[in-house]
């Protein structure tokens, strides 16, 4: 005879949603806008560092618990380079939106350089649309999820492609709503007060009107836009969360600042730190929203920032309000400050809680996980795709993947000054192997990442094998995907393959 307390057991167990191995799960990409590996309460490399103990990000912390770090992922050095990346899951040496995208259509956002240039590239950005010039035409992520029979949301940041052009509307990308996003890449404010910059044409962040004139911040009003839209399907859901947070302009989250200023930060540093809390608190938000609606078992999440935290800020170069240390200069660098960024995947159903791994993925890998988690890999696309699926790790995060290359190819120059390691430059990684190439100067540099994860130490001259080795496959994957290097203004030659020094 079943006691009482059986019984109950019983009926808990069969009222609760129970997760089939068959069914997709509800996917929450939330990604974060410019912030940097160290930003984070959460450490990714091997210490907590001072940088970790600024910062406080519990939630990245509660998700970490859940889930699985990842201490090797990367994107790409500027922000629309990374979304068409993770939107198409192809490289940006095949897609070609080599820069971000300007507002308007057809108006090149690298700035003129005296001594190299590079002539062509797809400055208008993503579309689904074929024959819009200057874009690539690509079968989008969300367009395949809605196929696949998910309910899409966007919300926030989109910055797909330039305005006038299909790609600056999610709902042409395939969601079924959009939420905030259009073709700016960052919002004129953050201030409810400021009605979030409507004020201004190309960055005022559009359909917020209910928050104006509160005490709504931008990150917190895009948020509950975000769950009263979830609310709204039972579907399989896809969330693109794209918070506009943390990129400037700096304004504080009053709900946060005081705590940094009396921490003794700087103005500017508690500014952006308060961004940082308020984009976590965001998360919280969501995850908790999802543990109220028994949904966190079979949803995956996953966290990602599409390049790194400012090393110098434009426009006079001056010291940042954050930084990468002991990670080698910042956004717009294909040096490690500028690619590597805090990932974290949860997926209770399937992630082993609290693991960790230290297998490299770039940001296109993004798209064929997606797919396959969402059962839609063989969904018919337009284009080739070059990521490669990391569930086999989420589902084991000692699992070997056979060893392959990561490259970046940034050939313009992000700012009207100078930086390190700022403009015009490719690299590759392999192994623990990391080649750069200096294209203003055909340059090669050879660092160990395993010794050296500042990039301190150019191996290039005791390395000559490596270097040769590695200059080969960096150049056999860039004409493989029909890469056109920039040219040298002075005398009209393109710059030399890697292969060719």
């Amino acid at each position: 005879m079943i006691s009482k307390k059986g019984i109950l057991s019983l009926l808990v167990l069969f009222l609760s949603p129970q997760v089939k191995a068959q069914d997709p799960p509800n996917i929450v990409m939330f990604l974060v806008d410019d912030m940097g590996w160290q930003d984070t309460s959460e450490p990714f490399w091997t210490q907590l560092t001072e940088l970790n103990k600024r910062y406080r990000t519990p939630n990245m912390e509660r998700l970490a618990k859940r889930g699985m770090k990842f201490t090797n992922a990367y994107a790409t050095p500027v922000c629309t380079p990374t979304r068409v990346s993770l939107m198409t899951g192809m490289n940006v040496t095949r897609h070609k939106v080599s820069n971000w995208t300007n507002y308007e259509k057809d108006q090149r956002s690298d700035y003129p350089d005296s001594t190299i240039m590079q002539k062509d590239w797809n400055w208008n950005g993503l579309s689904a649309v074929p024959g819009i010039p200057h874009t690539i035409y690509a079968t989008p992520l969300p367009a395949v999820l809605q196929k696949a029979g998910y309910y899409t949301i966007h919300c926030g940041k989109a910055h797909y492609a330039s305005n006038g052009t299909p790609g600056a509307d999610p709902l042409q990308v395939g969601y079924d709503v959009n939420i905030a996003g259009h073709a700016a890449g960052h919002p004129a404010s953050y201030l409810p007060e400021k009605q979030y910059g409507a004020a201004n044409k190309s960055h005022g962040v559009p359909g917020l009107e209910e928050f104006y004139n509160t005490d709504v911040f931008l990150t917190e009003a895009l948020t509950r836009k975000a769950l009263a839209a979830l609310d709204k399907t039972r579907k399989p859901f896809f969330l693109y969360m794209a918070q506009y947070a943390v990129h400037v302009p700096l304004e504080a989250d009053k709900r946060f600042y005081q705590y940094y200023i009396d921490k003794g930060l700087e103005p500017a540093e508690a500014k952006y730190a308060s961004l940082i809390e308020g984009m976590d608190k965001s998360l919280g938000d969501i995850m908790n929203y999802l543990d109220e609606k028994q949904l966190t078992e079979n949803t995956i999440i996953l966290f990602m920032s599409d390049n790194g935290g400012l090393s110098l800020a434009p426009p006079r170069m001056k010291p940042a309000h954050t930084q990468n240390l002991p990670l080698k200069a910042g956004k717009g660098s294909v040096h490690e400050g500028g690619i590597r960024e805090p990932m974290i995947v949860s997926w209770p159903a399937v992630i082993k809680a609290g693991s960790v791994t230290g297998t490299p993925v770039i940001i296109e890998d993004f798209f064929p996980t997606l797919l396959e988690i969402a059962h839609a890999s063989k969904a018919r696309l337009v284009q080739k795709t070059d990521g490669r699926s990391f569930l086999p790790v989420l589902k084991d995060a000692n699992v070997k993947q056979a060893e392959r290359v990561l490259v970046w190819h940034y050939p313009h120059r992000w700012i009207p000054n100078e930086g390190p390691g700022l403009h015009y430059f490719s690299a590759l990684r392999k192994g623990n192997w990391k080649l750069i190439y200096d294209q203003r100067n055909e340059k090669l540099s050879l660092y160990d990442l395993k010794t050296d994860i500042g990039e301190m130490h150019d191996l290039a001259a005791e390395q000559p094998a490596m270097v040769k080795v590695l200059a080969k496959e960096l150049t056999a994957y860039m004409k493989e995907r029909k890469v056109v290097m920039p040219v040298h203004t002075l005398t009209g030659k393109p710059v030399a393959w890697p292969d060719a020094l």
